[in-house]
This record gives structure tokens, C-alpha cells and sequence, in this order.
């Protein structure tokens, strides 16, 4: 059985795990589509670059993260049953995108986690010595924010799924008991980037921090916060846990099955959510590689 990938090609999370999956089961991997059993679009929003010839021909698996029905109409709409008549399998990472993916096709969802690696993501004892060495106040509540915020390429139009307008607000009444700094990293930060500037809100961002430096900037962190509206995980929840950084999220992914309940928030009861570092690490080392790609390997076999 040979299993060939497509790329996201954004740099980031997606690329990642394409190339996590890669390394470590090299054996099922290829890169030549004319010898691949299964193709498995692990990036949707590229499919066009496969060519139409093998997705015919062979056995498709696509994983689609999270649909955000607001803008499921027109192109993203058609470009969604452009695609479904090529596949023959979906797989979703978290119980509300199989609801939201089993509502518009009938082929059959499988539906679990990704993976995540306790070689990049851990927790780091000397957090002094990581704000000294990114120049982070000792004496502020390092608050963390690590995911995109706009849409596109116009660096304006805030990207609402991810809840950036919410992060501002939370940040604002917290800054009323708390001497607050924000740290930001990820591609695409300029929305909340103008509103930190506007309320006079201390911050650093880290554009391209690579994965070594995100996990150190994990561990400068008294709080993370997932302020989305719509996700498929996200691997920050994940990412969190295992550093034991502390973590509070709204209701999205796999918030509830990584998170405490204590943990898990809405807007109106924020105020009220408290980290659970150790129910946290407790339920996402599970997940761990290699144990993680078990279900993997597992749905690959019965697709073959």
C-alpha cells in the first residue's frame, strides 16, 4: 500500500503534518501519483493541483478540518461537490465537523484526532530564561494567541471563525485586574495586531518563529487562549497540553475531548474558565506519536 499526500504549501500546520506522517512511516509513502494505491487530500483548499487522471483512478481519502457555513455558498460551495465526486472516503478531526461533513455527503467519515509530537511541543521548567532571551516582561500575565487572524492576502478583513474580535475583548477586561502583554505568532496577525495598538496594549509578535522557538514562546505564556468561533482543532489545544502551558477555549474541535470542562468557555462565562494543566496533558498524550498514527494506519488499511 503506497499513499500519496497533496501539499497545503502555506508553510504551517498542514505542511507539518504531512511531513510528520512522512517521516515516520516512510514505508507507505510516495511521491509518485502513478504508484499510489490511495491519495489522500490532506489539504482540500489545493486540490485542483492533482491531476483529475488519478483522482479517477484511485482510491481517495480527503480530511476536511472544519466547514464554516457562513461562507459555504458560491465558489466555496461548488468547489466542496467539485470535489466529492472524486472521493471515495472523508476523514474529520473533531464530533462537530463530522456532524457538519455528514450533513452534505453521504460517503463514509472517519473520524479522529491528528497526532501530536512530544519531541517538538514540551514543557520548558526555566521560564525566566526564555523571557529574558525573547525579551518578554518577567513582572506582566503573558497572555499567547498563535494562529492567523485575517483573511487573505489583504492583511485588514478579520478572519471571525478564528475569533480575533473576541481576543481583543477578552484581553481588554482582563488588562482592568492584570498588568497584561500579549504575545502573538503565526502569519497574518495585523487585525489584532491595529487593536493591541489602538487600546495601548503591550505586545511582541513572532511572524516566522519556527517550531523550537514556538514551543519556548509556549512556555513563556500564563494563559492561551482559543477564542475561535469555528475550528477543526486546533493543534494549539494539543500543542498546549503537552507543554503545560495553560489553555482556555471556547467550545470548537477538540476542545472537549482534550480540555476539562473548567476550561472550556463562551463569551459569557469567560470570566469563570480555569486552566486544568494536568487533566490537559493527561488526555493528549494519547495522542502521541508513534500511538498516534495508529487510527491512521488502521483507515488506511480498510480503505485499501
Amino acid at each position: 500500500m503506497k499513499i500519496f499526500i497533496n501539499d497545503a504549501k502555506e508553510d504551517w500546520i498542514v505542511d507539518r503534518l504531512k511531513k510528520e506522517f512522512s517521516v515516520h512511516n516512510p514505508e507507505l509513502i510516495t511521491n509518485n501519483l502513478k504508484v499510489a494505491d490511495i491519495i489522500w487530500v490532506i489539504s482540500p483548499w489545493s486540490w485542483k493541483n492533482i491531476s483529475r487522471k488519478y483522482l479517477k483512478e484511485k482510491k481517495v481519502l480527503c480530511t476536511v478540518h472544519h466547514i464554516d457555513f457562513d461562507k459555504f455558498k458560491g465558489r466555496e460551495k461548488r468547489n466542496f461537490y467539485k470535489l466529492d465526486k472524486y472521493v471515495d472516503y472523508y476523514h474529520t478531526i473533531s464530533d462537530k465537523s463530522f456532524t457538519q461533513l455528514d450533513s452534505l455527503t453521504t460517503k463514509n467519515i472517519y473520524n479522529f484526532p491528528f497526532w501530536v509530537n512530544s519531541k517538538l511541543w514540551f514543557n520548558i521548567p526555566d521560564s525566566i530564561s526564555l523571557k529574558k532571551k525573547y525579551k518578554i516582561p518577567q513582572n506582566k500575565y503573558i497572555l499567547g494567541s498563535f494562529q492567523r487572524d485575517t483573511e487573505g492576502k489583504d492583511q485588514i478583513t478579520p478572519k471571525l471563525s478564528k475569533g480575533p474580535d473576541r481576543f481583543i475583548e477578552i484581553a481588554k477586561k482582563l488588562r482592568k485586574n492584570n498588568d497584561i502583554f500579549v504575545l502573538l505568532a503565526g502569519y497574518r496577525r495585523q487585525y489584532i495586531i491595529s487593536f493591541l495598538e489602538k487600546y495601548n496594549i503591550s505586545y511582541a509578535y513572532h511572524e516566522k518563529a519556527s517550531f523550537e522557538e514556538l514551543n519556548e514562546l509556549y512556555n513563556c505564556l500564563d494563559l492561551y487562549i482559543v477564542s475561535s468561533r469555528i475550528e477543526g482543532g486546533p493543534q494549539a489545544i494539543f500543542e498546549c497540553a503537552l507543554s503545560r502551558t495553560p489553555i482556555i477555549s471556547t467550545d470548537v474541535g477538540i476542545a472537549k475531548k482534550i480540555l476539562a470542562a473548567e476550561s472550556i468557555f463562551d463569551m459569557g462565562t469567560y470570566e469563570k474558565a480555569r486552566p486544568n494543566i494536568e487533566v490537559a496533558y493527561k488526555n493528549a498524550i494519547k495522542f502521541n506519536i508513534p500511538a498516534g498514527f495508529e487510527k491512521f494506519k488502521s483507515m488506511f488499511q480498510d480503505i485499501s
